[in-house]
């Protein structure tokens, strides 16, 4: 699209030249969205997952999971501040020279809906961008197995999705929503920090809580949440031990919990947990996990052999379910077998990562040499695609 990649140089030039001050009217904080939106635009147009403003660098993004820079010029820092900051409210500017980073949620009408993360590096503001689908997603639309649908029948019990960042988990676990919206009469309410997803009450009811605006944070909020009669809670990020405490609490206690973890894949998830406490605590913690845990799933996203789902590329997944067995193990301490009950438990629904890898390769969706650069266990993958 060479005309519209013109015209998006157009763009940043006239940012670029803006004077230092020219923010502090209220029209020119317009014009400065008008320019976002032209980009943001341009980022739907060419199916970017993610879009990074950085001073001295070209408006970049990241199509199919491969960053390329636009035929633009480099913003420049004072162009770069006057595409981010009208995005922020006052509560959000005064966080972000806080704690030198913001994390937001923002629409554009027309556009689309977004998240942000806006922080400092070398002195100057920059921005990523990540572009959010209109609709909240299916398990279908995701290209995610089926087995996944099981765990939103699920009364009680402790679900984690894994992975590192980028890889899908916020759009699995919005999946996994949807689908408990659409089959249960329950009430759901989710605690995210930003809201990513808006979830429209069918025949479940559901409450979204933001972080930093609708309550101080994950630990407090959840706590408050257990009064307020929910049948799921979705937590968006365990990040400390306090909310892992109380989420293993609740998953103990009648309610579905949906959260996530930044682990590579299932078994590690288990250690994440645990370390996260005093040695002294953690025979209690793996007494409680054993109980509550139901299931974990790492995923990773991988380039397809074709430009299709996901902007060319495909969720690989590891399912690692809870069923005695791993109980056992967990509460025993043996956490160096899971791999082994994983790997042999696909007739209870669980399935490695080097076996969902090989079955995407004999299914002609990713190529070999993909597979071998996404795996954890080569010779592994080598015998499961030989077999």
């Amino acid at each position: 699209m060479p005309g519209y990649e013109n015209q998006l140089a157009q763009i940043v030039a006239e940012l670029n030249r803006a004077a230092p001050g020219a923010r502090d009217s209220w029209q020119n904080l317009a014009e400065n969205l008008d320019s976002l939106d032209a980009v943001l635009e341009h980022a739907v147009r060419l199916s970017a997952s993610d879009l990074l403003l950085i001073a001295e660098v070209p408006v970049t993004l990241r199509v199919g999971g491969v960053l390329s820079h636009s035929t633009g010029p480099p913003l420049t820092a004072e162009g770069t501040r006057n595409l981010l900051l009208p995005l922020l409210t006052h509560a959000q500017s005064q966080e972000l020279q806080r704690n030198k980073s913001v994390d937001l949620c923002f629409s554009r009408a027309g556009i689309g809906r977004f998240r942000a993360n806006v922080h400092f590096q070398r002195g100057t503001l920059a921005g990523s961008v990540r572009l959010l689908p209109e609709k909240v997603p299916t398990l279908e639309s995701l290209h995610l197995p089926a087995v996944l649908r099981g765990l939103a029948e699920a009364r009680q019990g402790l679900v984690l999705v894994t992975g590192p960042t980028g890889c899908g988990k916020s759009s699995t676990l919005a999946a996994l929503v949807d689908l408990i919206n659409s089959t249960r009469h329950d009430h759901v309410v989710t605690i995210e920090d930003p809201i990513e997803f808006l979830h429209s009450n069918r025949k479940a009811i559901i409450e979204q809580i933001e972080v930093g605006q609708d309550a101080p944070d994950f630990a407090g909020s959840l706590r408050g949440i257990l009064r307020q009669d929910p049948d799921v809670i979705l937590v968006g990020e365990m990040r400390d031990a306090e909310t892992i405490a109380t989420v293993l609490t609740a998953a103990e206690t009648g309610h579905l919990v949906l959260s996530t973890l930044h682990t590579n894949d299932t078994s590690q998830a288990v250690s994440r947990i645990l370390d996260s406490f005093p040695q002294s605590n953690q025979p209690q913690i793996r007494q409680q996990l054993s109980l509550a845990l139901l299931a974990v799933v790492a995923q990773q996203l991988v380039p397809s052999i074709v430009n299709g789902a996901n902007g060319g590329r495909y969720p690989v997944v590891e399912i690692l379910k809870a069923t005695s067995g791993v109980r056992s193990l967990i509460r025993k301490g043996e956490d160096h077998q899971l791999y082994s009950a994983l790997s042999t438990g696909r007739s209870e629904g669980m399935i490695s990562m080097e076996q969902s890898l090989a079955e995407m390769v004999r299914g002609g969706r990713i190529h070999r040499e993909t597979a071998m650069a996404h795996c954890f266990r080569p010779d592994d993958l080598v015998r499961y695609l030989q077999s």
